[in-house]
């Protein structure tokens, strides 16, 4: 149970207090001393906990140490974004996510980089928001998700025209792959066709970036994380723990120890082990599988498809919900796209596509909209992919990463209630507003 919780207060929110148990920070701040002396702490102990999202079961306590977690946020700083001391950096994410741990906080401030801290939708009073506040403190690295893109490429496409960005040398994202059309906005209208895009891969139990180019050093394709980086000995295996052919889909794996690994799930070793090393073997021996799919091309770069656990099995054809998100994308008018599957008495399972259109249009339009994404499913994936089910929705249920929770579509998908905590989505509201429109379309 918490015991004692330390309030800080600010915008003069009311505050309702505990008596005993919730102390205010800003009184108690007045008699602490202006000089901390610093803990000396061993290379091992722990850092801080992280809980991670749970987009399958419930949420882990993810376990960071101090000395390992530490020395890769600066070397991932310096490595894949190429930040010296005098410049001025600027990670989106909310500093409660690993995201705004590694890369707000512990990694610029680690190798004396100014960092910048925002709080707040990137498009409020406008779309041109970012760009004003890149020009306004020369911002030299911008690092954010491909959802913030999409968004401000649909709410805002000339707004980057107004602003000087010119101070930009390296732009990245993170949180999910990357779409080829955002990505070329984000080159040709954040970066000037000059700068380089760092598309980041890593989660929260890895501690920092482990696949991700090299700015100016690894020739870069849209939408492809690379090569792992310097010491990140990641493969892509099948399941009996051969690397993959080129073309082939397998899992991303990790197979052997790195600085930043994750080093327990507190107070369960049982599910550490079970959650990350259990489901591949290389040579007899567990290695740590990350939970994602990832395919080799022909040059060895690796991209990545998407969570393995988010595939549907129509009529005995597995395939990822990120493949089919891919195809529909590629419709002009489509500004975001969420694939679940949904249980059919006939195949199993059939798709069912949230869709968020660039411009809104009438019923008869959204028939039509329909039929054109069925064509290009058709004609990228197979009729095996066309969708059974298609709703037009103002928005999707995302975290404050940027991070999908299809677990929620899926409920509203198979009408279920809803019992996932919604809380710490950006937009609460959204999740009853999609079922309305679920519900609507059934009736």
């Amino acid at each position: 149970p918490v015991k004692k919780v330390l309030v800080v207060e600010r915008n003069n929110e009311e505050i309702t207090w505990v008596a005993g148990r919730d102390y205010s920070y800003n009184e108690l701040i007045k008699y602490q001393d202006v000089k901390c002396e610093p803990e000396v702490m061993d290379s091992e102990d722990p850092l801080f906990l992280l809980y991670t999202s749970g987009s399958t079961g419930q949420p882990k306590g993810v376990q960071h140490n101090s000395a390992g977690y530490i020395l890769w946020a600066q070397m991932t700083m310096e490595w894949v974004f190429d930040v010296k001391e005098n410049d001025t950096y600027w990670c989106t994410a909310d500093v409660g996510w690993i995201t705004g741990h590694t890369y707000i906080v512990y990694g610029p401030l680690a190798m004396g980089a100014t960092t910048i801290m925002f709080e707040g939708v990137p498009t409020y009073p406008d779309a041109g928001r970012p760009w004003k506040m890149v020009e306004e403190y020369k911002v030299n690295q911008f690092y954010t998700a491909p959802t913030a893109i999409r968004v401000l490429h649909k709410t805002g496409e000339h707004e980057p025209a107004k602003y000087d960005l010119s101070s930009l040398k390296v732009l990245g994202t993170v949180g999910e792959p990357i779409d080829p059309p955002a990505w070329k906005w984000y080159y040709e209208a954040i970066g000037g066709s000059k700068c380089a895009i760092v598309d980041t891969y890593w989660q929260t139990e890895t501690g920092g970036h482990i696949v991700s180019p090299l700015p100016g050093a690894t020739p870069i394709k849209p939408g492809c994380a690379t090569f792992p980086l310097p010491g990140i000995m990641a493969e892509v295996l099948d399941e009996e723990g051969n690397k993959s052919k080129v073309g082939e889909k397998g899992l991303l794996c990790v197979t052997r120890a790195w600085p930043a690994m994750i080093r327990g799930v507190w107070g369960d070793e049982q599910r550490f082990v079970k959650s990350y090393f259990s489901d591949v073997k290389k040579d007899g021996k567990p290695v740590y599988f990350t939970g994602d799919g990832a395919i080799y091309d022909e040059d060895g770069y690796i991209t990545i498809t998407g969570r393995t656990d988010d595939v549907i099995n129509v009529s005995g054809h597995r395939m990822g919900t990120a493949e089919v998100e891919a195809a529909i994308k590629k419709h002009p008018n489509v500004a975001e796209v969420a694939v679940v599957g949904k249980p059919h008495e006939i195949k199993g399972e059939g798709i069912f596509a949230y869709i968020v259109l660039k411009s809104d249009c009438g019923v008869a339009d959204q028939i039509e909209e329909i039929k054109i994404i069925n064509k290009i499913i058709q004609q990228e994936i197979g009729n095996i992919a066309l969708c059974d089910d298609v709703v037009f929705v103002p928005g999707l249920p995302k975290t404050r990463s940027g991070k999908i929770m299809r677990r929620i579509l899926r409920s509203i998908a198979k009408s279920e209630e809803i019992t996932q905590d919604i809380s710490t989505l950006e937009d609460p509201s959204i999740v009853a507003i999609i079922a309305t429109e679920v519900q609507s379309c059934k009736l």
